[in-house]
């Protein structure tokens, strides 16, 4: 996309949810009860196709296709993706977008139409990030991929705003769990962590898990100390005013973004080229990063520090993604000179070792 043009996407990280069912004689009115979930609101846009054929063993996806199934890179026509095939009550699989930023899964009406359950009226409030509304829900009775396995769940009924997938996979059974993302091969597994040390050729990346299993680490954008989190649901990278501040970004060779939310309000933000960006031995050049201050800033209580929400628009750009949730690390590695790198976006990485 031209750096000139006025820019349009689903740009949002996540939304915030709070749920309570209504009382009996209370049919009509909204639950009001304060947020405490996140769930996400965007997956990068694809063309959607026909649903995937069932496959009894989805506990590794390997696909060689032209066009990837599940796991594609970020490249200059595209950004990337992270979709994981999912069983919900044994039927599927459903492709859903793995969100870390998610504390709480969510399904299109689609699925629900599906699986043949009911939806359950204004049942929920969904918070997000440029409004609120009330969402149906439905009751599962199982939700399946590789080793992570939830039983009965209340999951709300969201817009399709996730270009293509049909919900989220949200990081509520995950505390155990370590996610393996190949973007080369087209492939994701989630497993039961076993405290593996990284491989030949990966580099580790400390996290910290607050807030609800948010993936954070301490980072710097030029010279500017910045709390990273690390956002599979988000299109792009989105940072607060506090970080915009300190770099001095000022208004020059910018672009608007429109931010969607789950709600389907609109919210504007400025996007602006970043001076380089640390993430563990390797430097990221040339990245974008729109600017605005949205709710879910100040729901992680982020507005008063530098932050930065890192989307699949940067992370698409590796070629290993591995997050552990037991031992709270990163293990990645960089694309190497083999990358397609006429194919790549403007960003760049360079592994300082």
């Amino acid at each position: 996309m031209g750096e000139s043009m006025a820019k349009s996407g689903f740009l949002v990280a996540a939304v915030l949810l709070s749920a309570a069912f209504p009382a009996v004689g209370a049919e009509n009115q909204a639950p009001k009860l304060p947020s405490d979930a996140v769930i996400p609101t965007t997956a990068p846009p694809v063309s959607e196709g026909a649903p995937p054929v069932a496959s009894p063993n989805i506990e590794e996806v390997h696909v060689e296709a032209p066009e990837p199934r599940y796991v594609a890179p970020t490249l200059r026509d595209s950004i990337g993706r992270i979709w994981a095939p999912v069983l919900i009550n044994g039927q599927g699989p459903f492709r859903l977008v793995l969100d870390t930023g998610a504390s709480k899964s969510a399904l299109l009406p689609r699925v629900a139409r599906a699986l043949n359950i009911p939806m359950q009226a204004t049942a929920m409030r969904v918070h997000g990030v440029t409004g609120s509304a009330d969402v149906s829900t439905v009751t599962i009775q199982q939700l399946e991929v590789g080793e992570l396995l939830m039983g009965t769940s209340t999951l709300p009924i969201v817009p399709d705003v996730f270009g293509g997938a049909d919900g989220v996979l949200g990081n509520e059974a995950l505390g155990d769990k370590r996610i393996s993302i190949d973007f080369r091969r087209d492939r994701i597994q989630i497993m039961r962590s076993r405290s593996e040390r990284p491989t030949a050729g990966l580099s580790k990346i400390p996290l910290k898990l607050t807030r609800g299993k948010l993936l954070s680490f301490k980072t710097k954008i030029g010279a500017v100390a910045t709390t990273a989190v690390i956002d599979t649901g988000a299109q792009r990278t989105i940072g607060n005013q506090a970080l915009r501040t300190a770099l001095n970004r000022r208004a020059r060779n910018v672009t608007q973004e429109e931010i969607i939310g789950v709600t389907l309000d609109v919210e504007r933000g400025d996007n602006i080229r970043t001076p380089p960006i640390t993430m563990g031995k390797a430097t990221i050049t040339g990245a974008r990063v729109t600017f605005t201050d949205t709710a879910i800033f100040e729901h992680w209580q982020l507005t008063e520090e530098p932050a930065v929400l890192l989307g699949m628009d940067v992370l698409g750009t590796l070629d290993i993604l591995i997050i552990d949730y037991k031992t709270q690390e990163l293990h990645v590695r960089f694309r190497g000179p083999a990358a397609p790198i006429g194919r790549l976006r403007d960003t760049r990485i360079q592994d300082r070792e």
